[in-house]
């Protein structure tokens, strides 16, 4: 493909980092929609329509932007609600006979697990759902890498077809069926977890006790309503809970393992031992009441009597962090962070905590208000020129993206796109593969002797962001664009007919890659780097296609379009 170096060196000589906190510098530069309509009938612009949907969303397309001008963003948010969820990460799974042991060991493989994750994020009318779900898959952190064992594709896929069928749903649903989801249970260790034995020195483990607190509810320190720290007389923050806390309600996650009730065992002739079918990664662990503690459970000022039944514990436990203050604000911050913007005002953390704590009819932990508050906020419907709005797009969602943008589809149905977390040359980051249960990135991550450290600001994507992950992102781009990946390709065939017409092209890009918020510095230096290769409706659809290479390449190489505000 051609090399317009010269835009490609000057877009990255851009400062990233400056742009981060962030936004890109400069205006929007004008944009037209392919399909205009009349805007005396319609509520927003294509761009402002545009930056919704790609808060909301993966990717927008022409009839996204049209169904929102038509709409409006709470007409368009309530269709979403109602909509019905496309195949299911184990449905996927199943229509592969993933199921079906053969002497590959395929039932050992966790590879399919990725195909599948990538398979969920690329297609599918749900985006809005899978967006949520992926928001909350790195809050309530599972990942692929540990999970061994029997069928670790359905086990990752279960978990996340848990966290789509719940991100519509309420929280203090969601805690509960993740705490007894079998991922989460292989994960953070309440599988096969068993009540203290004097005799052998054992004692309950304390993983999930202390994650579901720090990582799920309630956090490290006391929070005001608005997710700023609650402080003493001496002026310094309040932790939420002790160790004693901990060890105390790890009590209640104990006697809880894999659910085989379902299960079928094959005898296949290359093995010694039988294979269960899958059953198991999708229904909730069960509970033998023998290996489940029955003591005295003390913790958070709550306490559960001795020999109380492990469903009841459980419940009285949940029931305490959901009903926490803490869980609120530390709840609507996260997601604030996921879908809109690094550094939400206390103001904006307060009014999406108080949406959590009431819908409008008096319910708690609804997910539907607490979408409709993010997305709706003042806030977030602002479009600010400031250097403290907006995010780093991960490259995961870029990725994801750029796949639905140009419908991608998998010539052999497999959609086999591997594990793409090593930097050099990949994204540096792959669904359902966080490094730890502390996602890919914390939320309150600084990046170190910057302006944004210097002002006390986060931007946490920025801790997978380095000089390895930069050049790997190029890499991999300049690749995927071109010939896509393995057996999963793209379709340009919606923008080839503009190809020659370079500014119509890239204001075609900037509006649904980038909402508008490319600016007309940036766009006149792709241009002309662009136009120093003349094409014409005439050229070939090689020499075309080459130009369109190239465009998405340096725009979805830019800051202004990295940086999504």
């Amino acid at each position: 493909m051609p090399e317009p170096k010269s835009a490609a060196f000057a877009a990255f000589a851009l400062p990233l980092l400056s742009a981060c906190g962030g936004g890109g510098g400069g205006g929007s530069a004008t944009t037209a929609a392919p399909t205009p309509t009349s805007p005396t009938t319609l509520s927003y612009t294509p761009s402002e329509a545009a930056r919704f949907l790609l808060q909301a969303q993966f990717s927008c397309s022409p009839s996204d932007v049209q169904s929102v001008r038509s709409l409006g963003f709470e007409g368009w948010l309530t269709q979403q609600f109602s909509a019905p969820q496309s195949q299911s990460a184990t449905a996927w799974l199943d229509s592969r006979n993933f199921y079906v042991p053969d002497e590959k060991d395929k039932y050992f493989n966790p590879v399919p697990g990725d195909w599948m994750a990538w398979r969920m994020l690329m297609t599918g009318e749900d985006q809005f759902r899978k967006r949520c779900a992926l928001a909350l898959s790195e809050m309530l952190v599972v990942s692929l890498n540990p999970i061994d064992g029997f069928w670790p594709p359905y086990v990752i896929a279960a978990y996340w077809d848990l966290l789509n069928a719940q991100a519509f749903g309420n929280y203090r649903t969601l805690l509960e069926e993740i705490t007894l989801n079998p991922a989460m249970g292989f994960y953070l260790n309440t599988r096969g977890n068993q009540k203290a034995d004097p005799a052998t020195g054992r004692v309950p483990d304390e993983n999930y006790a202390r994650e579901i607190m720090q990582l799920f509810t309630i956090g490290l320190t006391q929070l005001n309503s608005d997710g700023t720290p609650k402080l003493d007389a001496q002026g310094k923050t309040q932790d939420t809970y002790s160790q004693s806390d901990i060890t105390n309600l790890a009590k209640v996650f104990t006697g809880y393992d894999w659910n085989y009730d379902r299960v079928t065992w094959q005898s296949v002739p290359w093995l010694t031992y039988k294979i269960p079918s899958p059953e198991f990664s999708r229904d909730r662990m069960k509970l033998d009441a023998a290996k489940h503690s029955n003591e005295a459970i003390s913790f958070l000022g709550v306490t559960i009597p001795a020999n109380t039944a492990g469903t009841e514990a459980l419940k009285i436990a949940l029931d305490t962090l959901f009903n926490h203050p803490n869980t609120p604000p530390f709840v609507a911050k996260q997601m604030i962070q996921r879908l809109v913007t690094s550094n939400p005002s206390p103001a904006y953390v307060g009014r999406v905590a108080a949406a959590f704590v009431n819908n409008g009819t008096g319910v708690r932990g609804d997910m539907k208000s607490l979408w409709r508050a993010i997305l709706l906020d003042p806030e977030a419907r602002t479009l600010s020129g400031g250097v403290t709005a907006g995010k780093l797009r991960e490259p995961i969602v870029r990725f994801a993206q750029w796949a639905r943008t140009f419908q991608v589809s998998s010539l052999t149905g497999k959609w086999e796109i591997y594990d793409t977390s090593n930097g050099d040359w990949g994204l540096g980051q792959s669904p359902l593969r966080s490094p730890s249960v502390f996602n890919f990135f914390r939320p309150g991550y600084v990046p170190p002797q910057t302006a944004l450290s210097a002002n006390q600001l986060v931007a946490p994507e920025f801790q997978i962001h380095n000089e390895t992950t930069t050049a790997g992102y190029l890499n991999f781009l300049t690749s995927v664009i071109k010939s896509g990946y393995q057996d999963v390709k793209p379709d340009y065939s919606a923008i080839i007919g503009i190809s020659h017409q370079t500014r119509e092209l890239l204001d075609w890009l900037n509006l649904y890659l980038a909402a508008g918020q490319v600016s007309g510095t940036t766009l006149d230096l792709v241009q002309s780097a662009l136009d120093a290769q003349p094409l014409t409706s005439t050229s070939s659809e090689t020499a075309k296609l080459d130009r369109i290479y190239s465009a998405i390449l340096l725009v979805m190489a830019s800051p202004e379009y990295l940086v999504q505000k």
